[in-house]
């Protein structure tokens, strides 16, 4: 120390801790030639006392003032050292960067311009502390005292130039200390992480873009900032970058694909369309690597295609349709299984388009990897079922079609209509509102007769009856009205004279025995009158009750719509159909006479030509009674003839009807069980209840079911 003390007058010494800043000026213009006179000499173990003592005495000392001698010291000792300061820089950096945390902000103040003149004398040789720096830099940009800020602007922008003219700057050491400053919220410290960014990206000979993963994610953090500058730098620092993944050859795509995912889902609009936007070029350029990925990036795209915002809508969508376009290969690591799990998890989004595209995305796996896609859905069948409910038509018809795929092969079309038949029972609303649009639909993806003759196969064993009654004739309607069906009405009025007709109706005819109107419109389909005739002569008084009269209402109608029009031209030949006749007046005396159905029928039968119908009743011929509905030429009567009686004699009619009499038994049966159970309770005004109930239609009922206002009380039917 005494050394020391002899190499520095005792007044300078006494200047550096003056309190005025021009005595302590002087004082460090003093030392600094000293240590020059030091250098020059040589003597650097004098020098590393000089600093020692600047060190100890001062920079650590208790006193501010002396503290900010000290720095200023230091900095003139550098100063003094020119060429030569290198060597003593471990001795000279630790003091300045430490009084980068001081309480007092004046300190703080002289620490930061101490390191800016130490820098401009060293500077690349100052590499070695610059992680150091870095950090303190990092905190003086966010300090409370705007002059401390400003003097680290300074030192900033000096570090900045210094660094990009090194060869000796450790990208690979600095990251790890980006990294973890990235997620911090203050805007001071952002704005001087991005500024870091941006220049080391700019240097040739740093790649930053190889380091791209590791400060993405705080990148699209910043793009929710609340200040705008900072929101301008993040993006304009992510469109550098974006550029030049375009322009590189050697991109991580798939560590950057998962940040992109998570940012995808932000609730901030900015950050969603920038992530959005390069996932979009990502799945344009990322190929292979991405494979893996897919179904994450699947997950990210399908709910922005919902998005409030339509600018996010539109890239979506685009990038939707080339990820879908991309065939890849389950042995490159494509997980189909995954993509169906994503598709399948937004099916339930509260957004239509959303599970619009999820229906697309499993019906074109369907059509490429068919095995692998129905081995993942046989146990996950649920979802696609539950898609027929949805408030939607156009969700509803594209499951349909992706149900029609799955079903091409016989083993998934019997699992499907079955299904599909559990489905209507546990979810009567669902036959309501959805019941005819899944079935029309259905005809036409696989086949009407296919579709009609299983949904009868399925409900002949139906053990619960009152579905399998309401079942029957929301599918008697159907057959009747739509216009997707017209060809299998048509193959239904053959029944009488073509085996595949005759096939058709005996299959239908199994399972419409559940109902009695059903029955018998299919009967006047199929143009077979006279059991239709009988059909109705079976009928006892419980089978004629409000329901019974609800559908015969709805068959009154239909009977003058285009569809059996061909019924109506029929009437002008009251002698070659009296059968036909017979079954309308049976119909007519069913009805009650104030019902609008009994007066359309009762003047539609007015109109049949005016010579006595009672005669043409009684003049019915016990032969064969399905024969007077063709006609023929002369030359083929008898051929004609015969073929009518052979289809006639394997249809069985009488055994048909014996069929749907025993069935009816069932029916009442169940009726009268029912009632049992409802009169169980002794009260008077509870039996009363039940009685009512028991003569109205079960609720729910298809729409198409329910009974006109004026039989709302079956009390008013006046038979």
């Amino acid at each position: 120390m005494a050394d020391v003390l002899s190499l520095i007058p005792a007044s300078v010494l006494r200047n550096l801790a003056d309190k005025l800043y021009e005595k302590r000026k002087n004082a460090a213009l003093e030392i600094e030639g000293i240590v020059k006179q030091l250098a020059v000499a040589g003597e650097h173990e004098k020098i590393s006392a000089v600093i020692s003592l600047l060190t100890t005495e001062f920079a650590y000392s208790p006193q501010a003032n002396q503290r900010k001698g000290g720095l200023i010291g230091l900095a003139a000792a550098t100063v003094g050292l020119a060429a030569e300061a290198a060597q003593h820089l471990e001795q000279i950096v630790p003091p300045v960067l430490n009084s980068f945390a001081d309480q007092d902000g004046r300190v703080r103040y002289y620490a930061c311009e101490a390191l800016y003149n130490i820098a401009k004398v060293v500077r690349g040789d100052f590499i070695v502390f610059f992680n150091k720096i870095f950090d303190a830099l990092c905190k003086l940009s966010a300090d409370s005292d705007p002059n401390v800020q400003s003097a680290a602007h300074l030192l900033d922008r000096l570090i900045k130039d210094i660094v990009t003219e090194s060869d000796q700057f450790s990208i690979e050491e600095f990251i790890p200390l980006l990294r973890e400053r990235m997620n911090v919220l203050n805007p001071y410290v952002r704005q001087f992480l991005v500024g870091w960014i941006t220049v080391l990206d700019s240097v040739p000979d740093i790649d930053m873009l190889g380091f791209l993963p590791d400060f993405l994610d705080g990148l699209f953090n910043m793009l929710s900032d609340s200040s705008h500058e900072i929101r301008q730098q993040a993006d304009s620092a992510l469109s550098e970058f974006l550029q030049e993944i375009k322009n590189s050859p050697n991109v991580d795509y798939g560590r950057m694909a998962e940040i992109l995912v998570q940012r995808a889902g932000s609730s901030d609009e900015f950050t969603r369309l920038t992530a959005i936007t390069w996932i979009n070029e990502f799945v344009k350029l990322g190929g292979e690597q991405l494979v893996p990925y897919y179904a994450d990036i699947l997950g990210a795209i399908l709910p922005c295609i919902s998005d409030k915002e339509e600018k996010i809508r539109v890239v979506a969508r685009e990038t939707n349709e080339e990820l879908r376009a991309i065939r890849a290969d389950p042995a490159d690591g494509f997980n189909i299984d995954a993509i169906l799990s994503i598709a399948r998890r937004e099916l339930t989004s509260e957004w239509e388009a959303t599970r619009i595209e999820a229906l697309h995305w499993i019906s074109a796996l369907l059509a490429r990897y068919r095995s692998e896609v129905i081995s993942y859905l046989n146990h996950a069948f649920d979802s696609l079922l539950n898609a027929l409910s949805d408030s939607s038509n156009e969700v509803v018809l594209l499951a349909l079609e992706v149900h029609a795929c799955i079903a091409e092969d016989h083993k998934n079309f019997h699992r499907l209509v079955g299904l599909l038949v559990r489905n209507f029972q546990n979810d009567r609303v669902l036959l309501e509102r959805r019941g005819a649009l899944i079935v029309r639909r259905l005809c036409v993806l696989l086949d009407a007769e296919r579709v009609y003759r299983q949904f009868s196969l399925n409900l002949e064993q139906e053990q619960d009856l009152d579905f399998a009654s309401v079942m029957v004739q929301a599918l008697n309607l159907i057959l009747l009205t739509s216009s997707e069906l017209a060809e299998l009405r048509g193959l239904v009025k053959l029944s009488l004279v073509q085996s595949s007709g005759q096939e058709l109706f005996v299959s239908l005819y199994s399972s419409w025995c559940h109902s009695p109107m059903a029955t018998i419109s299919l009967c006047l389909l199929a143009q077979a009158y006279n059991h239709a005739s009988s059909v109705i002569q079976s009928l006892r008084e419980e089978d004629i009750n409000a329901k019974f009269l609800v559908q015969l209402d709805k068959l009154i109608r239909l009977l003058e719509t285009p569809i059996f029009a061909y019924l109506r031209l029929q009437l002008l030949e009251p002698a070659k159909y009296t059968w036909l006749l017979k079954t309308l007046y049976g119909l007519l005396m069913m009805l009650p006479q104030q019902s609008a159905a009994f007066k359309i029928l009762r003047t539609r039968l007015k109109t049949v030509p005016s010579y006595s119908c009672i005669e043409q009743l009684k003049g019915t011929s016990s032969e064969n009674p399905y024969s007077q509905i063709l006609q023929f030429s002369e030359d083929n009567r008898n051929q004609y003839a015969a073929n009518v009686a052979n289809v006639y004699n394997a249809i069985d009619f009488p055994s048909r009807l014996q069929q749907f009499e025993q069935m009816q038994h069932k029916h009442r049966m169940h009726s009268k069980s029912k009632l049992q159970s409802r009169n169980s309770t002794p009260s008077i005004a509870s039996q009363e209840i039940n009685i009512s109930e028991e003569s109205r239609p079960p609720s729910p009922l298809p729409e198409i079911m329910r009974p006109p206002k004026t039989w709302n009380n079956p009390r008013q039917l006046k038979p």
